[in-house]
């Protein structure tokens, strides 16, 4: 009993003795169970949490892919509608300057603040009236219908034209046969015309006045273009109002091999080409300022009356 008792009563005793003894193995051992379970433990949370989130960023990306599309459509039909717009080049009429079947990116922002198409610049603008009756007009699929009404693709529906500027309202121009082109009494130094091209021997005209909100434009290919010449008979008198423009081709961009900017000519800022617009603009402000100073003249005598 009493080895029984000394037995049971140093089992007890040895338990804590042996947890006493070697504190460092139960410690490694403890260390080496602890990582180990909680290494498990963190693997296995981590693992968890890993694919839970990758699973949240899965369905979270494929949540917002409609989101961001819808945005990246709004924006180019924003910047189509009131920034650049692509458009494709359907004839030889602008040789050598644009080739048939270029991009070139229209500018449609400065339109919005009033700005007006200036001499010497390459413009797009709405059939004024007839100038493309009869010419065939394509018909794309719907794909090309989306592209187009978003801006990434020119539109093959919309009966635009594409001409240089050579006159704007309050200008006199003309161009008789076998000399060059006139305005305001400037002869135009023309780089831009097709080799081998007149100015305008097909079709001489002139000399009349621009009217206002008005414009007189030509095709660089001048034997080839059915241009502001041809239709002085139509109810705009071959001029295009400039509320017709669209805006003015800055840039070529495709194909990639004829990049190019589209800048205005050095002729159309010789000396005196402006005179007659500028009087034309100063019209109103000559008109009021006899009323203004006979105005301001009754009144002196009024004070010194007084």
């Amino acid at each position: 009993m009493a080895v029984g008792a000394r037995s049971g009563h140093d089992e007890p005793e040895e338990g804590p003795g042996k947890l006493a003894e070697p504190p460092a193995a139960v410690t490694d051992e403890s260390a080496a169970r602890t990582p180990g379970t909680a290494g498990t433990v963190d693997a296995e949370s981590g693992s968890s949490e890993d694919s839970g989130t990758g699973q949240k960023k899965q369905r979270s990306f494929w949540k917002e892919l409609p989101l961001l599309i819808g945005i990246a459509l709004l924006l180019a039909l924003l910047i189509k509608t009131f920034l650049v717009q692509a458009f494709s080049i359907p004839s030889d009429s602008m040789q050598n300057t644009l080739q048939r079947g270029d991009r070139v990116l229209v500018d449609k922002l400065t339109p919005w603040f009033g700005s007006e198409p200036e001499r010497g610049e390459v413009v797009v603008f709405h059939d004024p009236g007839g100038w493309l009756e009869g010419e065939p007009t394509p018909e794309p699929n719907p794909v090309q219908n989306f592209l187009s009404f978003i801006g990434l693709m020119p539109s093959s529906e919309e009966k635009d034209l594409i001409k240089r500027t050579i006159a704007i309202a309050g200008d006199t121009v003309e161009c008789k046969k076998g000399g060059p082109v006139k305005v305001n009494g400037k002869a135009l130094d023309e780089p831009y015309i097709y080799p081998g091209d007149t100015p305008c021997d097909d079709q001489p005209f002139g000399p009349f006045k621009v009217p206002k909100d008005r414009i007189w434009v030509m095709g660089d290919h001048r034997q080839n273009s059915r241009d502001s010449r041809y239709h002085m008979e139509d109810v705009n008198n071959g001029f295009v109002p400039v509320d017709k423009v669209v805006g003015r081709a800055v840039v070529v961009a495709w194909p990639l091999n004829r990049w190019s900017t589209l800048p205005v000519p050095g002729t159309f800022d010789q000396p005196g080409i402006n005179t007659a617009a500028a009087v034309m603009s100063a019209g109103p402000v000559l008109g009021v300022l006899p009323f203004a100073l006979w105005r301001r003249r009754r009144l002196t005598a009024g004070h010194t009356a007084g």
